[in-house]
């Protein structure tokens, strides 16, 4: 009799399941705002082996069966269930979910780097302190300074007057070679001018 009665109940559940209707869950996961849509939330129904998660543009469908719980979870946001009709005519639904920030309140918690305050003290006590002044000092010498000119790089300025002096050698080399001062005569006649006149001669 016990046997009998645990296979009609088993026989009953399993009619229940055959007559439930699957239906095609489908719809648009935004945020709290509705002006982004929310990607990668986790949508499922549970103990039941089904789901899914919302693409890039928070889209989502995935067959389900009428009275099936629906969770839709994310991390940062408040977990939603949606409870799918039973005995619907038709065979889709369509949502739009609007999903909560999910706000968790810590408490305070204070970091030491010494477990105890007789460590951190001893630890204070030992420590070898140099003299600022002494560092300041040596960073500011002149071979130091030296090194950080050399590693600095250019300003806007310079910049500027580089690449202007470059276009400038660009637009002369465009009408042919440029011309060598050691080899042209004018030069050399100016130069020799200059001697006679005691142009080069050192004045005290």
């Amino acid at each position: 009799m016990i046997c009998f009665s645990l296979l009609a109940s088993g026989w009953a559940h399993a009619q229940d399941q055959r007559e439930r209707k699957v239906v095609q869950l489908s719809g648009i996961i935004l945020n709290a705002d509705s002006t982004d849509a929310v990607p990668g939330v986790n949508i499922y129904v549970p103990k039941k082996g089904r789901g899914t998660s919302s693409g890039r543009f928070g889209y989502f469908s995935m067959p389900v069966l009428e009275g099936d719980s629906v969770v839709f979870s994310f991390i940062g946001l408040k977990r939603q269930t949606y409870k799918v009709p039973e005995n619907m005519d038709d065979d889709r639904i369509s949502l739009i979910l609007t999903m909560e920030l999910d706000e968790i309140a810590l408490e305070e918690i204070e970091v030491m780097p010494y477990p105890s305050e007789k460590e951190f003290k001893e630890a204070v006590l030992a420590m070898s302190v140099v003299d600022p002044m002494t560092i300041s000092g040596s960073n500011m010498s002149p071979e130091m300074l030296l090194r950080a000119a050399e590693m600095m790089p250019a300003s806007g300025n310079e910049n500027f007057r580089y690449f202007q002096q470059g276009l400038m050698q660009q637009n002369q080399d465009l009408y042919g070679p440029r011309p060598l001062r050691l080899l042209d005569p004018f030069a050399w006649a100016q130069f020799i001018r200059s001697i006679k006149r005691g142009d080069l001669k050192r004045r005290d």
